[in-house]
């Protein structure tokens, strides 16, 4: 497997009836007798635009009941050195942080912050607040779109109990963002952000677990079995246009082109070229402060090319909003461009999910993204985002009450700012020399080469291709955050023979092994992936496979 793609220097601690694993600067998998209590912990200093600063772990020190990881936060303006303690005793285990900061700099948040696994959905608990009361709560089923617990002191979960010191802590839940989570973070998001953190002001904070007895498994029963069902039609399968300095060549992989339009930049025109020049029909999304000049301009140039359908978002909500939709409606009617009108949101699910009473529905679709890189960068993220990504297509189809959803473009990173808290950079020129949109605004990952990509890449569209989902598409088509050229492109190849046929999906029994399908005259075709770091042996619809690490197959059965 490709070294870039699994972290090779995670160290496994324990003591006691304790154990964690250490990823760089995070405590993972915390474990009480072999079951997992915690997904995880780290320390997070977010600057003032809610970018993580760099964190460098500079010393680790293993005691028999302690481990001591020293941590300099270092970066966008900011320099913070700390010290990271995890001490055992018993049934106790304490995670203390305590650092100092050496420069002043704005922040947005700066503390612990604590990973509560996405298996403990639907989990009772009971919440202690600070100021003593109690109060019985339940971990959320379907993805909330607010806190769902806030003013945290204590958390009390069946033989566990979490006590959170040196701040107000309060929850969210990170499967907005497919994150496999639940937060649990300090300083309230009610509270005045970025604030002032002065040279030489203190952190201390600390999480403290009690467990006793057995605790709640989380291995999934019958991880070896895969049941297909029929589904309707297969999605038809895209990417979005590249957004890279020219030259960029025409490609013919996918069947349609995602186009985001920013018409606050010089660049838009030619972006809009370069994307019709492949010869794919286009998904435009309009990025828009929705003004009669720019709206009637741009409908103008969209009556020369090829269009499937329209997604207007307002240039600093990143959103549908009425009043945007109806003016767009207006100029394409002027302009007399007849395509479907979409809503819905640029940058994250968690967009969708909290502003869906806002979002029109007087629409021919609702339009959803997912970043799976968004708050952390390991594989692990990336794999364990797949299944949330299921949970994310089906709550939008319920989102969208009957009207097909569009899903993409998926990309590794974020290809924007959507939280940034001062203007993002952009192009100044009006031609492509310098590239547009994400080559400005967007990160480039290495694992998008990587051999392994392909298989994710089949296991995302496995997830997300459910009963009402249209269409899905992934990253670009060249350049840096491109697919053409890569291993993941044959597996977009695959997925877009399945087009024309009727969908064969079923969800993952462990969220590592995954397989999606299309019947047609008669015969299934069926494609499958093994995310996992080992081998995996299983059955698809009674069909046996083996998979080694990392790959995927197609199989073809009457």
């Amino acid at each position: 497997m490709s070294a870039s793609w699994w972290r090779t220097d995670a160290v496994v601690w324990s003591a006691g009836e304790w154990s964690f694993e250490l990823r760089g600067d995070e405590l993972a998998e915390i474990r009480h007798h072999d079951a997992i209590v915690l997904r995880g912990v780290r320390a997070a200093v977010r600057d003032r635009g809610w970018q993580t600063v760099p964190v460098l772990v500079t010393a680790v020190t293993a005691e028999p009941d302690a481990l001591t990881v020293s941590l300099r936060h270092e970066g966008l303006g900011a320099l913070l050195d700390s010290t990271l303690r995890a001490t055992v005793h018993g049934g106790e285990l304490m995670i203390a942080w305590a650092g100092v900061n050496q420069i002043g700099f704005d922040a947005c948040r700066i503390g612990l912050v604590a990973l509560h696994p996405a298996s403990d959905s639907g989990r009772p608990a009971v919440v202690v607040h600070t100021d003593g009361a109690a109060e019985d709560v339940v971990f959320p089923g379907a993805i909330s779109p607010h806190q769902p617990i806030r003013d945290i002191r204590e958390l009390r979960l069946d033989d566990v109990v979490l006590a959170f010191h040196g701040d107000v802590f309060e929850m969210e839940d990170q499967r907005n963002w497919t994150d496999a989570s639940f937060k649990t973070y300090s300083r309230p998001l009610a509270l005045a952000y970025p604030y002032r953190v002065d040279a030489g002001e203190a952190v201390r904070q600390s999480i403290t677990i009690r467990a006793s007895g057995a605790q709640r498994g989380t291995r999934a029963i019958g991880a070896d079995v895969i049941e297909l069902r029929p589904a309707g039609a297969f999605p038809a399968i895209g990417l979005e246009a590249s957004t890279a300095p020219d030259p960029v060549a025409a490609t013919d992989l996918g069947a349609f082109r995602v186009v985001e339009l920013d018409l606050t930049t010089p660049t838009w025109p030619a972006a809009l070229a370069r994307a019709a020049a492949d010869g794919r029909p286009l998904d435009v999304r309009l990025v828009t402060r929705g003004t009669a000049q720019e709206l009637s301009a741009v409908t103008a140039a969209l009556s020369e090319v090829e269009v499937l359908r329209i997604t207007p978002f307002d240039s600093d909500e990143h959103i549908t909003t009425a009043g945007l939709l109806g003016a767009t409606r207006a100029a394409l009617a002027t302009a007399r461009v007849h395509a479907p009108l979409l809503a819905g949101s640029r940058s994250h699910f968690t967009e969708l999910n909290r502003e869906q009473a806002r979002i029109p529905r007087e629409v021919d679709g609702i339009v959803v993204n997912t970043t799976p890189l968004f708050h952390a960068l390991d594989t692990e993220q990336l794999v364990e985002a797949v299944a949330v990504q299921r949970l994310i297509a089906e709550q939008s189809v319920r989102i969208a009450d009957g009207r097909p959803v569009h899903i993409g473009p998926v990309s590794l990173r974020p290809r924007f700012n959507n939280v940034a808290t001062t203007p993002e950079p952009g192009p100044g020129r009006a031609d492509l020399s310098e590239g547009y949109g994400a080559q400005f605004t967007g990160a480039v990952d290495e694992r998008q080469t990587s051999a392994e990509l392909a298989a994710w890449v089949v296991a995302s569209a496995a997830a997300s291709a459910v009963p009402g989902v249209a269409t899905l598409s992934w990253f670009e088509t060249t350049g840096p955050r491109g697919l053409e050229g890569t291993p993941a492109a044959e597996a977009i190849a695959a997925l877009e023979a399945l087009a024309g046929g009727e969908l064969l999906t079923g969800p993952s029994p462990d969220g590592l092994i995954w397989a999606i399908g299309s019947r047609r005259d008669g015969a299934d075709t069926v494609l499958v992936a093994n995310l996992d770091r080992i081998e995996r042996a299983f059955s698809v619809d009674a069909a046996s496979v083996a998979l080694a690490p990392g790959t995927w197959s197609r199989i073809t059965r009457r």
